[in-house]
């Protein structure tokens, strides 16, 4: 088969993670049957599934949230009466030096700390505190996550993760909850469904325990309910809201604050079980009709009869098959993969799709590979900061055993791993990558892995490997005259070929 090295690059930046160093032929694959290659992942039964030893569960980690409070809260409590229990009388040098003091040290530490000694066995850093486990958990699903997009052929069910995984994003940074729920959200609700049914994903998203969570339902009470009477309490729009605006129909769609507060009716009861249990296992997603407001609820000029958990599942699936949900997401989707300013002609072809098929995000996804436009538009895009650390491990054949690079590089590029700073996610246009700021960050972190490069690497092997025949005369001859490997595997990864998709 005639060899594509321009429908490769196309292949392997727009939709996949890069070619990969090492024994892989990526760029020859890609070359070869450019169309093939991107397709070959979706056929893989389960193929987006994550699922390894030591990985939980939600409500695994819900217990285990619990507990590490119900720690950190026995420490404080002890830690305060043992203050209130301290001597009235002590001598006043041990006033001043002992436990009493904010940031003094103890008659211990101070006799430990005496001059001689102190030069003699005090290490020129204290030892990091060790992380708690919030932090650990956290971590090891970012592992997980970094680990697989390395080792994947093309990359692109990994793209589609993260594509799914920021529109109905959660942040990770809104309490111990969020963060140590992150990465199980992700595995539970969007990998099982990327390439499943939009309605699925969707009733998957808004049922769980950190969507709940993140925007506060489990604080919805209706006002008509039992516990709003009792309790005095309300509505939290806040999980309504975002469905209509950001999940499914779009903010320009014609849905009206009273169909928001609507939607927020319906859905009141639906939350998770809290550490005490009362409702169910703890972590998990209950219906709680106490909570619910009673009767029957008018939403887009229909009219829902109160059936408990079942009124607002309801609702969600005619939601996922409005018009304007079709719309939105063709229209998110091909401005992520392939323009700012999305073809129209392919919005229109995808948004066909998406009604025809009940939102079949398969379909949906085969669609936009077999397009013209998706081949044909120029690779103007501009890597994410994901996007672009994956494909440098990648390159570079590097698996990681231990996050903390990515996650801090991450965070410097402005785009730290599940923690958006909003409900609406990362920016998805090149405006919010291609500032000089970032720009000049991309070149420090790419300065950092140069200087890093192991001596048997030659980062004009990379460019054949990354780019081969599809890079510009230009671009070739700016690395090829580089003054070190260091400086030429800097230039390689802040070339225009391999920053952009």
């Amino acid at each position: 088969m005639a060899r594509d090295s321009q429908a490769a690059l196309v292949a392997l930046h727009r939709f996949g993670l890069g070619a990969r160093g090492g024994a892989a032929d990526d760029f020859v694959d890609a070359a070869s049957d450019p169309h093939g290659f991107v397709k070959a992942e979706l056929n893989r039964p389960s193929g987006a599934r994550l699922e390894l030893p030591g990985l939980s569960s939600t409500p695994a980690l819900a217990e285990t949230a619990f507990a590490y409070q119900r720690e950190v809260k026995q420490a404080r409590e002890g830690e305060a009466k043992s203050r209130r229990q301290s001597p009235a009388d002590l001598a006043p040098e041990m006033s001043a030096n002992g436990s009493g003091g904010a940031g003094s040290a103890s008659a211990s530490d101070a006799n430990a700390m005496a001059p001689n000694e102190a030069m003699q066995t005090k290490p020129e850093r204290q030892p990091e505190q060790p992380l708690n486990i919030i932090q650990k958990t956290y971590r090891a699903e970012a592992l997980a996550r970094l680990q697989r997009a390395m080792v994947a052929e093309s990359g692109f069910l990994e793209r589609l993760v993260a594509f799914w995984s920021n529109h109905f994003c959660i942040s990770a940074n809104k309490g111990a909850l969020a963060r140590i729920w992150a990465g199980a959200f992700e595995r539970e609700a969007i990998r099982p469904h990327v390439l499943g049914r939009f309605g699925d994903m969707l009733q998957a998203v808004e049922q769980h325990p950190a969507m709940l969570f993140f925007l506060d339902n489990q604080q919805s009470i209706g006002p008509d309910s039992r516990a709003g009477r009792k309790r005095k309490r309300g509505l939290n729009e806040n999980l309504a809201r975002e469905i209509m605006e950001l999940h499914t129909l779009g903010v320009d769609s014609g849905y009206s604050q009273a169909d928001v507060t609507s939607l927020a009716r319906i859905i009141t009861g639906w939350t998770f079980a809290g550490r005490q249990g009362q409702l169910g296992v703890p972590g998990t997603f209950v219906f709680n009709p106490n909570a619910h407001e009673p009767g029957a609820q008018q939403l887009l000029g229909k009219t829902y009869d109160d059936r408990g958990r079942a009124q607002g599942e309801a609702a969600l699936a005619d939601i996922a098959r409005h018009p304007s949900t079709a719309k939105f997401i063709a229209t998110k989707f091909v401005r992520h993969f392939v323009a700012d300013d999305p073809p129209p002609i392919l919005v229109a072809k995808l948004q066909d799709v998406f009604r025809r098929t009940d939102g079949d995000l398969k379909a949906l996804t085969i669609t936009l590979v077999d397009s013209d436009e998706a081949w044909r538009t120029p690779l103007n895009k501009l890597r994410s900061p994901y996007e672009f650390l994956v494909a440098t491990g990648r390159l570079l054949a590097q698996v990681p055993d231990d996050p903390g690079r990515y996650l801090a590089g991450l965070n410097a590029l402005g785009q730290p791993l599940w923690s958006p700073a909003g409900p609406n996610g990362f920016a998805d246009t090149n405006a919010a990558w291609a500032a000089p700021e970032g720009m000049k960050l991309r070149l420090d972190i790419s300065a950092q892995i140069a200087s890093r490069l192991p001596p048997n690497i030659d980062p004009r092997d990379l460019m054949e490997v990354a780019l081969a025949d599809a890079v510009s005369s230009e671009t070739r001859q700016t690395i090829e005259h580089a003054e070190s490997r260091q400086q030429a595997m800097a230039l390689l990864l802040m070339s225009p070929e391999f920053q952009r998709r």
